[in-house]
């Protein structure tokens, strides 16, 4: 029986809508991807997306219209397996390892991808941020060792000429979660990374974030990063990603990279009160990760799943609409006035990686 095919219309949430397609089947038509601007249809990067799609599937099908602003797509099989891809440099390598996140432990193969391109910019989120918290929080769903990101090279805008490389086991079926006690939080790790530029730029930024910081809590200890020769990329630049972790486990980030002009100590400080922001919100998965959290709780067994997020972004009441299209799961929303923060639960529709070979 061929599954019906969803139709979406914009350019908007357009990776996601062709993940949720690859795990659930669904063949998607998306219309009008920026039909009424001067320069219509896909980007550079959403065309370097599908034919990442291409090389992690097989037998996928992808129909794209004479002005680009219609896509067809058929979704194959996940096969994973080792492969190359070169990221470019209008975003960073985060857009494109969210979708591999999400795609990896369904697969037919272990998966070892190597992306080059740009590692930190303000549009994705960073290697580091992916390395140090949505593979941990991926973790509590069931992940065995296996799963890990390394940085070769980092890669500053706007030439990039960065590398890293992503481990991903394949698992069978996924464990539910039950998470919804945020606890206190307890420490503050974080990077402070530079390319090109002076060493000392690293402990600058360290110094500035330790200032706003310390008036909080005692345990912070943030690690400097600093890349020379060939490892350092193409351009300078110099970012900071900060993580705080709670006594249950919770891990809420916050990170900035520098723009033309900025010092050190304008991002130390202000990446420093983004994440005294974050924890004010509270919840167990902070804003950047709670597409993984809800996901996996949708592709979890028969059982219910619950977990504490902050604020409900809107990027997220989308995502939500549309894995009611494409798996036909609905969550219970709950809010908590006591401490703000939102309960999530809902029933995982069970399932299972049928191309992973059983032994």
């Amino acid at each position: 029986m061929s599954k019906s095919i969803l139709k979406f219309e914009g350019h908007n949430y357009f990776r996601q809508r062709l993940v949720m397609a690859t795990l659930s089947g669904r063949p998607v038509r998306i219309e009008k991807i920026r039909s009424d601007d001067n320069d219509p249809g896909l980007k550079d990067f959403e065309a370097s997306f599908l034919r990442l799609l291409e090389k992690v599937t097989n037998g996928s099908h992808l129909e794209i219209s004479y002005t680009g602003t219609t896509v067809f797509y058929r979704p194959g099989i996940i096969v994973g397996g080792k492969f190359h891809h070169d990221c470019g440099t209008t975003r960073g390598v985060g857009y494109f390892l969210e979708a591999l996140i999400a795609l990896a432990p369904f697969g037919k193969l272990p998966m070892s991808a190597m992306l080059t391109g740009i590692t930190t910019n303000n549009l994705d989120i960073s290697v580091d941020t992916i390395r140090t918290v949505t593979l941990m929080q991926l973790k509590k769903f069931g992940f065995e060792d296996g799963l890990e990101l390394k940085i070769n090279k980092r890669g500053a805008p706007p030439l990039g000429g960065g590398e890293v490389v992503f481990k991903c086991p394949i698992i069978r079926a996924l464990k539910p979660l039950q998470f919804t006690d945020e606890g206190r939080i307890k420490r503050i790790r974080g990077i402070a990374y530079c390319t090109r530029v002076s060493p000392q730029t690293a402990n600058r930024l360290v110094d500035s974030a330790r200032s706003v910081l310390n008036r909080y809590i005692p345990d912070i200890y943030i690690y400097t990063d600093v890349f020379k020769g060939a490892e350092s990329g193409k351009s300078p630049g110099f970012a900071l990603t900060l993580v705080a972790e709670s006594t249950t486990g919770a891990l809420l980030s916050a990170e900035l990279a520098a723009n033309p002009g900025e010092t050190p100590e304008d991002i130390g400080k202000k990446c420093a009160k983004m994440l005294l922001e974050e924890i004010n919100k509270g919840g167990c998965f902070d804003s950047v990760c709670q597409w993984v959290g809800l996901l996996m709780m949708v592709l979890g067994p028969e059982d219910v799943s619950k977990i504490r997020i902050g604020k409900v972004s809107p990027f997220t009441i989308q995502y939500l609409r549309d894995l009611k299209a494409f798996f036909g799961v609905t969550f219970k929303i709950r809010p908590d006035p006591e401490n703000k923060t939102i309960l999530m639960a809902c029933m995982g529709n069970g399932y299972v990686n049928v191309n992973k070979k059983t032994t």
